[in-house]
């Protein structure tokens, strides 16, 4: 972006953080705020998990952990950091209903519609020359998972709201339904003028005890080696034997410790048309996503995030799944249809699916329990 043509007057600058949250309010951001760049004990955090291999294949994580703690680094000249969020929780069949039916995918909420990256990248931009067209040119970047960022500091300097135990940010207000982006920014914009939000988990432990495979350890501490999330996204290898039964009908991402969160009763559904369902994603049968060949599933999840894990994942995460679910001839037709698929993953992961639908039915586990909304103490 354009360089700075320096410091904004001094009454204009004081004023600015406040300007920017109504202005980011105005684009459609649920809120945004300036954070303050005090990042070292979270960083510390950050290297403890990698120390312990927490991050699983997730080698990325471990790159010059100094570019999130100097936000200088990544945009040269940076002084100033805007967070901003936006709710995505979409319009959708309810998710209990999903994950109680295991004949049905989940596919974790945030995916079902267009992949959030450009609209919030886009909107970011927005905001960035809205800033201009008050002050004038300022370098800037906007950032959307697209650089090494310590995003939920930021945004709970930015007095946002909270990191909750199961380490995502929390919003009295909103819960967690929402997307972070930033604006790097060469502005020497001061913190913003709010008191910081409390931690407000308080003795709830919901969280920790719904999730599934048990990936969070302990309050704010998460092993992505376990998570559903990490496992069905992330992770390109043979998902581990034991960790398959706990997957239940989980094929893309997992929401459970979001279902479950008594702040989550607060949750604003989204207004953007882009992030409702598309292709009834949101209710669709196991064997019908599994019947997709490669160019109708590349054609079906064009501009989405599913396009993240590539056509022979869908099929291995849908294989566990379908492993999980009812007995059925119809099921273990439609794993015999995969056995010759050419990559071994999938065929080691449809072999396993097929021995569980061919065994008894009571050799098989029954699925996880799914998660209430508000099943805890605060």
């Amino acid at each position: 972006m354009a360089p700075s043509i320096g410091s904004p007057p001094a009454a204009l600058a004081a004023e600015l953080p406040e300007k920017i949250r109504q202005w980011a309010r105005e684009l459609g951001f649920a809120d945004a705020g300036v954070a303050s760049l005090e990042l070292d004990e979270d960083l510390a955090h950050l290297q403890r998990w990698l120390d312990e291999g927490r991050n699983g294949g997730m080698a990325f994580m471990a790159r010059d952990p100094g570019l999130r703690r100097d936000p200088a680094r990544l945009r040269p000249g940076t002084l100033g950091v805007i967070s901003a969020r936006l709710d995505y929780r979409p319009d959708a069949e309810a998710a209990d209903r999903v994950l109680r039916d295991g004949e049905r995918a989940y596919i974790s909420r945030y995916a079902l519609g267009r992949d959030y990256h450009k609209l919030m990248r886009g909107r970011l931009l927005q905001l960035g020359r809205r800033i201009e067209a008050e002050i004038g040119p300022h370098g800037y970047r906007v950032l959307t998972d697209s650089a090494p960022v310590l995003e939920k500091a930021l945004a709970r300097n930015a007095r946002l709201g909270w990191i909750g135990k199961n380490t995502l940010l929390l919003n009295r207000d909103a819960g967690s339904w929402f997307f972070l982006g930033e604006i790097y920014t060469d502005l020497p914009l001061a913190a913003q003028d709010r008191p910081a939000v409390a931690e407000q988990c308080g003795r709830c432990s919901a969280c920790i005890r719904i999730c599934p495979t048990q990936a969070i350890t302990a309050p704010y501490r998460l092993d992505a080696r376990r998570c559903i999330s990490y496992l069905t996204i992330e992770h390109h290898g043979a998902i581990p034997e034991e960790l398959r039964p706990m997957m239940g009908n989980r094929i893309f991402g997992c929401d459970d410790c979001q279902l479950v969160c008594p702040w989550n009763r607060y949750a604003q559904t989204t207004v953007e048309p882009d992030f409702a369902p598309r292709h009834g994603l949101d209710s669709a049968g196991l064997l019908e996503l599994f019947s997709w060949d490669e160019a109708e599933w590349l054609q079906r999840t064009e501009g989405m995030a599913l396009r993240r894990v590539g056509y022979p994942r869908w099929l291995r995460n849908l294989a566990v799944a379908i492993g999980n679910a009812p007995r059925s001839e119809a099921a273990a037709a439609a794993l015999r249809s995969r056995l010759e698929y050419p990559d071994e993953i999938v065929r080691e992961h449809v072999r396993w699916a097929l021995d569980r639908q061919e065994a008894s039915g009571q050799g098989l586990s029954p699925p996880p329990r799914s998660p209430q909304s508000g099943d805890a103490t605060a």
